[in-house]
């Protein structure tokens, strides 16, 4: 058995990490930055969710425009990318609060190998961008009939 000098601070070092860690988690999703020159602090929400024929991707992009909006696909990715631009900033209004987060954002998605695609389909309506990311056909369940072997 090896005998290990007791450090007494290094639990404290411990307590102040989980303490940190807490407070980064709990403040930073609810109060982040205006933005970041580099790219933007704006990440949009994505609900991903499959059915027997395809898999749908969500995207909430509310406010902003077709036009600000790019879709790729580069290899076995998906790569949504675009720029929520801050409109509303004016010299001559009185802000007590923004909380809305503006600039650049940037999403990358895997691509299962089930998926074509050359069938990938987006459609954006009403702040949400609709992805259909169809199945190959090979990949659909396929009900293999059962027959009774007769004496």
């Amino acid at each position: 058995m090896a005998i290990i000098r007791w450090n007494p601070f290094q639990e404290l070092h411990v307590m102040q990490d989980a303490i940190n860690r807490l407070f980064d988690d709990t403040f930073s999703s609810r109060y982040p930055k205006k933005h970041d020159e580099e790219g933007g602090l704006f990440s949009p929400l994505v609900d991903i969710y499959e059915t027997k024929e395809e898999i749908r991707m969500d995207v909430e992009l509310p406010g902003m425009k077709l036009e600000d909006i790019k879709v790729n696909i580069e290899e076995d990715s998906l790569h949504i990318e675009g720029e929520r631009k801050d409109e509303t900033v004016s010299k001559d209004r009185n802000y007590h609060r923004v909380e809305r987060i503006y600039g650049k954002f940037s999403r990358s998605f895997n691509l299962p190998s089930n998926v074509e695609k050359q069938k990938i389909n987006a459609v954006f309506k009403e702040g949400v961008l609709k992805i259909t990311l169809p199945k190959k056909e090979s990949v659909k369940p396929k009900q293999i009939p059962i027959s009774v072997e007769k004496k």
